[in-house]
């Protein structure tokens, strides 16, 4: 009995210094180094090229990417389009997460859709085969993502987020330096653990750096469900597609004057003006050298797709020079600039670039038409 009693007292004591001591490391321990680390299973590779895809896959890449993600896929070359070389992007994001907004852009940003069915130049197979280049390029091994939604404080997760986001992210996640977290397509394709994954792993060869020693398990959490909850009200419409100008419809005001613009460094016109113009129906060439996917979903009314990937040498022989044209683009002006250069350099002199984009069009309060839409 004398020795029940003994090693039960003593077991009490151990257990009190033993608890006594887990409570002295969690208290001075960081909150950092205790956050629940997460495991994920490997996931093995898409299908495998062939010779032929991959080749047509970098000449599309080339073709239609390198203007705003660079030659090397290294981003941040015009429009602070994402890298296309970041490790976790691959790993988690394959095929989907690259797949849809390469397919139908991330509308109210300047990326837009490049599938045929949205207005864009690419086939679904090409589409399929591009994102699956960009992933053997990127010599990344996918990782199993959960379809689990994320639960979180949504309120806790959008004070974090002003905090330690809001400089690249936006304020209202509209995107300043970095990608815009509050787009409702990205939200409506992206998995919550997708996002999560981005926010503990960062994105590399990117500003977004890894939060998992920053942040705990549970304001990551927080953070995910934050931004999750501004994608309430989304909801997927079918474009109605606009059929695509004629040479005979390509001058705007055909009776009109034409315009005398001031340009800017000889090159740059200003919405103000432009739109005086159009009022005063000046006879002019509008052209939107973004992907005509995005030209159906906006534009200036009277304006033709012309995209800046286009063979000039098979479209200027419709284009008019002895009448003012005026590129634009939603860079505001790189692929508009592109175009314009090219155009000078096959004689067409009297040409200029809208200066702020359709976008700073559009926040100027200018028109656009935009597109018809099927629920």
């Amino acid at each position: 009995m004398l020795t029940r009693i003994f090693t039960w007292e003593t077991s009490l004591a151990n257990r009190y210094v033993f608890y006594t001591l887990c409570a002295a490391i969690m208290f001075f321990t960081p909150i950092e180094l205790i956050a629940k680390k997460y495991e994920y299973d490997p996931l093995g590779p898409p299908r495998k090229l062939t010779k032929e895809q991959s080749r047509v896959a970098e000449a599309n890449y080339e073709k239609y990417c390198t203007l705003c993600h660079g030659e090397d896929r290294q981003g941040h070359v015009n429009d602070h389009a994402p890298s296309l070389r970041s490790k976790s992007l691959f790993e988690s994001g394959i095929p989907h997460a690259v797949l849809r907004p390469l397919s139908y852009g991330r509308e109210g940003t300047p990326m837009g859709g490049y599938l045929d069915e949205v207005g864009g130049p690419l086939t679904l197979e090409e589409t399929w085969n591009l994102t699956y280049w960009l992933f053997e390029k990127s010599g990344a091994s996918r990782v199993k993502l959960s379809t689990k939604p994320v639960v979180g404080n949504i309120k806790n997760g959008e004070q974090i987020y002003q905090k330690e986001c809001s400089a690249c992210h936006g304020k209202n996640g509209e995107g300043v330096t970095g990608p815009a977290l509050g787009n409702q397509s990205a939200l409506a394709h992206n998995t919550d653990e997708v996002i999560r994954y981005a926010i503990r792993h960062g994105r590399q060869d990117t500003p977004m750096p890894a939060f998992e020693n920053k942040l705990t398990s549970q304001q990551i959490d927080d953070v995910t469900a934050f931004l999750r909850s501004r994608a309430s009200g989304w909801k997927m419409t079918k474009p109605v597609l606009r059929k695509i100008p004629t040479p005979d419809e390509y001058v705007v005001n055909p009776d009109g004057e034409h315009p005398e613009f001031d340009l800017s460094d000889g090159m740059y016109v200003y919405a103000k003006d432009l739109n005086a113009a159009l009022e005063a129906k000046k006879k002019m060439v509008l052209l939107d050298t973004r992907v005509p996917s995005v030209w159906q979903t906006a534009h200036i009314q009277g304006s033709v797709p012309l995209p800046y990937y286009a063979d000039l040498d098979e479209t200027v022989k419709d284009l008019p020079k002895d009448i003012q044209i005026v590129a634009y683009c939603s860079c505001p002006r790189a692929a508009a600039d592109h175009i314009v250069r090219q155009l000078r350099n096959r004689g067409f002199d009297n040409t200029a670039v809208l200066y702020e984009g359709i976008f700073g069009w559009m926040h100027q309060g200018y028109p656009v038409t935009r597109r018809e839409i099927q629920e």
